[in-house]
């Protein structure tokens, strides 16, 4: 016979993400290889309340990085994300199992102004306290999105045909926070 126990994500209060040392970003196939981006200006609250948690966030799509200004630019035209119309994407979540360090979250995410239902997996580190005497937990989470369920069209056919971009994108979001408010 064997049990799982599930636990809280972490001690009850409010978590606020540390931006410096989390990140929020992408990776899709492209051509031969993979294309990746980064959000740089990400924010995120994890408020837990016993056994029950809700985690939110944010990334300006402004600040999407990638290693070409010119392809920044497009990836915040309306081909894209249309940064003009909708300047965030958004992240909520009120399900979150823990099963030791393993953790699926459930949630919604909006992109391009269209929220759909996600679920992410990863794991959470237990909580430390730092240099500096603050507690804190890192959260690393994964989930795959057909980008064309949220409006992100734009594609451009190979001379054989097939798209030059997948549909599947993989977003990453390896997660830092510190407790800003406890019991």
């Amino acid at each position: 016979m064997s049990t799982t126990q599930t636990l809280t994500i972490a001690p009850t209060g409010t978590w606020q993400l540390d931006p410096v040392h989390s990140s929020v970003g992408f990776e899709v196939d492209y051509l031969a290889g993979t294309f990746k981006g980064d959000f740089r200006e990400v924010d995120a609250t994890l408020a837990v309340e016993g056994e029950s948690a809700r985690l939110e966030g944010t990334a300006k799509v402004a600040s999407v990085d990638v290693k070409d200004e010119n392809l920044a630019t497009h990836l915040q035209s309306p081909d894209f994300f249309d940064t003009e119309r909708h300047p965030e994407l958004r992240f909520t979540a009120e399900d979150l199992d823990l099963d030791g360090e393993a953790v699926t979250v459930k949630g919604k995410i909006t992109i391009k102004g269209v929220t759909k239902p996600v679920a992410l997996a990863g794991t959470v580190s237990p909580p430390l306290t730092d240099y500096s005497g603050n507690e804190r937990i890192g959260l690393k989470l994964t989930t795959v999105i057909d980008r064309t369920e949220f409006g992100v069209n734009w594609n451009l056919p190979l001379p054989t045909g097939q798209p030059a971009l997948a549909n599947e994108v993989l977003i990453v979001g390896d997660l830092y926070f510190y407790l800003v408010e406890g019991d």
